[in-house]
């Protein structure tokens, strides 16, 4: 073997050598909205500590604080107790907020009581409007002289055809609030 073509494999070795070396080298966290997400690049700076999962290196590298009045050394302080403690006491992760989970479903089911409380009065409402009707439509059935209030406010007696128009109206109202 020649020198040059040593070189080229030398230098081909270390360069896909590089290239495995990127690949494993990848961050893993939990986002704040639960999700478990995996780059080759750090997480932002205002994640907390504790959500950084897994990281290239084998102390992150040091961060901001992210609460006003915590300093750099109770930060380190937590990387290095997390880093140091063991991965079987770490909480599994499952991607989902269950107080989110728990929030949204009481919010449902608030939303399904407020919408079953308001098909119950509308029920109730079209049960009363249906008894009205029949009861003015016997009345104006019976043929007892019916009298109504002008806009003067004087009294006046419903000839022949507005009682049958009045008859005609109770009928579909009946016809619509009673059959359903």
């Amino acid at each position: 073997m020649d020198f040059k073509s040593a070189s080229k494999k030398l230098i081909l070795a270390l360069a896909s050598g590089s290239f495995a070396l990127t690949a494993v080298a990848q961050w893993q966290w939990i986002d704040k909205d639960g999700r478990k997400v995996y780059s080759d690049r750090a997480p932002p700076n205002d994640l907390p500590a504790q959500n950084i999962l897994q990281h290239p290196a084998p102390k992150p590298p040091p961060r901001k604080a992210s609460a006003p009045g915590e300093g750099a050394g109770a930060e380190s302080a937590a990387a290095a107790a997390s880093a140091a403690a063991p991965k079987g006491n770490a909480p599994k992760i499952s991607g989902k907020d269950t107080e989110l989970e728990a929030r949204k479903k009481e919010t449902e089911d608030k939303e399904a009581a407020a919408k079953k409380t308001e098909d119950d009065k509308r029920t109730r409402a079209r049960a009363d409007n249906c008894e009205r009707a029949k009861k003015a439509l016997v009345t104006m059935q019976s043929g007892v002289r019916i009298s109504t209030a002008s806009a003067k406010g004087e009294r006046e007696f419903m000839d022949d055809t507005a009682r049958a128009a009045e008859v005609k109206h109770l009928q579909s109202v009946v016809d619509g609030d009673c059959k359903r």
